[in-house]
């Protein structure tokens, strides 16, 4: 059962596509929703190795802060507003019977602020990275690298669907990874109607498909499989896998390799983030 979802978020214009889809899971799991800002420190505003005269410093602080205030309570009336266009209730948690949110805003780092929330979360809701931007890289690897729970990556979008999570593709290969997708992301599978697991067939020296499919069953869960042809980058396959068979959201392993090393020179996963236009759950 999903009882609380991340969603961090920092006025970059992609929290209302993100807060979306967690209002989306929220109302189908009866969950609650706890909305993190990340709020810059003054302090850290300041010219670095600059020497600064202490009344100028003084100026440039007090300016600081009251920028972030304005900023803070502009984005928290936003976030709000939307909450209550989205059926979220700006209430404390009703244990499952209805989808409800709360603001929590934190001074400090935005990895600090992920870590802290983010650990004891059921999964963290974040925005698909805008290269072109270069924006929300950090948050996507900040929550995956640091909380050791399910990250959905939340692509750009106009509409998202009511019952987000119903139709899933489980990406499998018998690795370490995968396995902690799947574990990690049962609540969310224990609830689909669909579940279907997509495989090249190729599990050296890992738990084979025929094993996942047992496992599942044992647990309640009926799934089907659904080879893969390998036509060029794994990554993609999987994407056009899962939409050809009107899945609603991918579930896979993430960063079997560095984040660095698929960063700089490709890999499966970045291959996904780069190039999804469906939500993706990770684990790492």
């Amino acid at each position: 059962m999903i009882c609380k979802i991340l969603v961090p978020v920092r006025g970059d214009g992609k929290g209302d596509n993100v807060l979306a889809h967690a209002a989306a899971l929220a109302r189908r799991f009866g969950a609650h929703v706890t909305i993190t800002h990340c709020r810059p420190r003054p302090e850290d505003l300041m010219p670095f190795g600059v020497p600064v005269p202490a009344f100028l410093k003084k100026q440039i602080l007090e300016q600081a802060s009251s920028v972030a205030d304005m900023e803070a309570d502009g984005l928290q009336a936003e976030v709000q507003a939307l909450a209550k266009t989205l059926e979220l209730a700006m209430a404390a948690p009703s244990s499952g019977t209805s989808a409800t949110a709360s603001w929590v805003e934190e001074a400090g780092r935005q990895v600090d602020v992920i870590k802290r929330h983010g650990r004891l979360a059921d999964i963290i809701c974040v925005a698909q990275p805008d290269v072109d931007r270069n924006l929300g890289a950090n948050t996507l690897k900040a929550a995956l690298f640091n909380t050791g729970r399910p990250v959905m990556m939340c692509p750009s979008t106009d509409t998202v669907i009511d019952d987000l999570g119903a139709n899933l593709a489980i990406a499998w290969n018998g690795s370490v990874e995968a396995s902690k997708a799947v574990a990690m992301s049962l609540p969310l599978i224990e609830q689909a109607d669909t579940v279907t697991v997509l495989t090249s067939g190729g599990e050296v020296n890992g738990a084979t498909t025929d094993d996942l499919i047992n496992y599942l069953s044992m647990r309640g869960v009926n799934s089907s499989v659904q080879r893969i042809e390998p036509s060029g980058t794994v990554g993609k396959d999987l994407l056009a896998n899962s939409k050809s068979i009107g899945a609603d959201t991918l579930i896979m392993g993430a960063y079997g390799d560095s984040h660095e090393t698929e960063t700089l020179f490709g890999g499966n996963t970045q291959a996904v983030v780069d190039t999804a236009k469906m939500p993706v759950v990770f684990v790492h």
